[in-house]
């Protein structure tokens, strides 16, 4: 059996799946297995997918379409390896990526789920010359709640027993357990991410460096901003039975952080409208935020009001703190 797993969920993303896999292949730690789960695509995706079985170390899966959560989660359940790691098919992998987590977890016991920090790429794969740099250590279930530090859902590579902890089946599930949760369309990591910091006494710890490259696709970041939000809110609701202290302590600080992140992607999407409002929204919901991240808060405000009135340097407001879609 291979040492570690990489699950990449595949829907429609025939421009983008093999420069994925390519890069996935180069991996300096050769002991693994590629888990390419076709989503029911309706383009080349599956065709593609499997001219890629030429190589013994990918494998193909096909389903009906369940979503990124059910991508991940048939991945999961076809995974081999006691190791598993994520990459998005339009994302990419440094080729010292996998090792390096592989390392981070044989050297520290107690951490189940390690992840870097991702450099920004936009449709053409060309750097953006911005970053998610997230915070490394003492990572708490109120820091994920928060801010997220493991980012995206590329950045991670998790114990296979972490799954088995948070592993559940649905009544009404008749194929394989659920890890993510399927009912959410958007949120459905960091509810995953949440699930095992509240539930399992496994540790969330990052790795130095830039290793996975995360795609930024042009246009339309703010048009769901509000389907976002409620998502993200159906996401608190559920899990809040799990832990009342934590989101009766930190749930309104974690609300404004979200609304910020909201209106920064509106912002780089120039849309000033509601920019705006989400930037309100967030100060009005807690204070936490400001407190806490005073340069970041001020500058999402200020790029905001620029933007709003009519200012071109918005844009710049935000890239000048290398941090255009960092949650």
């Amino acid at each position: 059996m291979p040492v570690a797993s990489i699950v990449v969920p595949a829907y429609n993303v025939q421009d983008t799946l093999s420069e994925t896999i390519e890069a996935l292949l180069k991996q300096s730690f050769e002991d693994f297995e590629i888990v390419i789960v076709n989503d029911g695509s309706s383009d080349g995706t599956a065709d593609m997918a499997e001219a890629f079985r030429s190589d013994p170390r990918v494998r193909v899966v096909h389903q009906r379409n369940r979503g990124l959560a059910g991508a991940r989660n048939s991945g999961i359940a076809a995974a081999r390896g006691r190791y598993i790691g994520f990459c998005d098919a339009d994302d990419l992998w440094l080729p010292e990526k996998l090792g390096t987590h592989i390392a981070h977890l044989d050297a520290n016991r107690a951490v189940g789920v390690s992840y870097s920090g991702s450099a920004l790429i936009d449709d053409e794969g060309a750097l953006l010359g911005t970053a998610q740099k997230p915070r490394l250590t003492g990572v708490t279930a109120a820091h994920i709640l928060k801010r997220n530090p493991v980012g995206n859902g590329s950045a991670p590579v998790i114990r296979r027993a972490v799954f088995d902890a948070i592993a559940y089946r649905p009544a009404h599930e008749t194929e394989r357990d659920w890890f993510f949760d399927e009912t959410l369309r958007q949120s459905e990591d960091i509810e995953c991410w949440l699930r095992i910091a509240i539930t399992t006494p496994w540790g969330f710890e990052g790795v130095p460096g830039l290793l996975t490259r995360y795609r930024i696709s042009s246009g339309a970041l703010s048009a769901n901003t509000d389907r976002q939000f409620a998502t993200w809110q159906q996401m608190i609701d559920k899990l809040t039975p799990l832990a009342p202290t934590l989101f009766a302590k930190h749930g309104r600080a974690a609300r404004a952080y979200q609304l910020r992140y909201l209106a920064r992607r509106a912002i780089c999407d120039r849309d000033a409208g509601r920019a705006m409002t989400l930037a309100k929204k967030s100060i009005l919901q807690s204070s936490r935020p400001l407190i806490e991240e005073p340069r970041k808060t001020l500058e999402t405000l200020l790029a905001a009001g620029l933007l709003y009135a009519g200012g071109s340097l918005a844009l710049d407001v935000i890239a000048a703190a290398g941090d255009r879609k960092n949650v």
